[in-house]
């Protein structure tokens, strides 16, 4: 099935192009604030990241094979079934909301398991979980093997560097991966769900795109902040995107072996 259309299927990230004017981070936080982080405040960020990829030229619809990795509750997956979509939900753990009970889950550990053993899509959908990942470089080294000639990964997360990313005791991360977490323990006194290189891991922007340039299977189409991707040039400048991205989106394409030794 054909996920892409003629407008993405040549993009490379090099043109850089204006991206339309879809800002939500006042939108996230205003909500938040009304309603911490409940179901809608997911689903709000779910379908805004569809709306980019259809802007994109990624087409979820009938026919298209997608897999939410890391599905967590299955939010986003849920928002590609809406479209029509054929969606495999995978995570540690079945933790699919009720109206999801019944849907394809494959329980599955990205650290340790072999990515071939969850077949072969159009579209992988890995939202908000590579900073929990304690092996990020093989699994985007292995990620090819899961995609569809033509196929898509969206790929985004929260960088160390932005202000959330040491989620619930930001900004103390800005102490160190080491340091900070200790010292919001003692100053601010709140249970916390994340601890440093046990469950979260540092990642930046720069390094992650890097990485995904050297792997010849991989093109890295488009790159922006995921809740302000109109100001995707932040990304071209190093350190600065860092700390200005927040949550990084990229979209990252699949190499037909044919085509590239043309």
């Amino acid at each position: 099935m054909a996920l892409v259309c003629c407008f993405c299927a040549s993009a490379a990230i090099g043109s850089w192009a204006v991206e339309p004017s879809v800002m939500i981070i006042h939108r996230l936080i205003l909500q938040y604030l009304a309603h911490r982080d409940d179901p809608a405040f997911y689903e709000f960020q779910a379908e805004d990241a569809v709306g980019w990829l259809e802007r994109w030229g990624v087409v979820p619809g009938p026919g298209v094979r997608a897999l939410d990795l890391g599905c967590g509750h299955g939010t986003f997956g849920a928002v590609l079934s809406k479209r029509g979509c054929e969606v495999t939900y995978s995570d540690e753990s079945n933790n699919l909301m009720p109206k999801l009970a019944g849907a394809r889950f494959l329980k599955f550990n990205i650290d340790t398991d072999d990515l071939a053993g969850l077949g072969s899509y159009d579209l992988v959908i890995c939202s908000n979980v590579y900073e929990h990942l304690a092996k990020p470089g093989p699994f985007l080294e292995n990620v090819a093997r899961i995609l569809n000639p033509d196929g898509r990964l969206y790929l985004s997360w929260t960088n160390w560097l932005s202000a959330w990313g040491g989620h619930e005791f930001s900004p103390f991360h800005y102490l160190g991966p080491r340091r900070g977490h200790r010292v919001y323990d003692k100053l601010v006194k709140r249970p916390r769900k994340h601890t440093p290189y046990v469950n979260l891991f540092p990642t930046y922007v720069g390094e992650t795109m890097k990485k995904v340039r050297t792997i010849p299977e991989l093109r890295l189409l488009r790159a922006a902040p995921r809740y302000y991707p109109e100001l995707a040039v932040l990304l071209r400048l190093p350190v600065l995107r860092e700390f200005l991205a927040w949550n990084c989106a990229l979209l990252i394409g699949r190499v037909d072996a044919t085509r590239s030794g043309q």
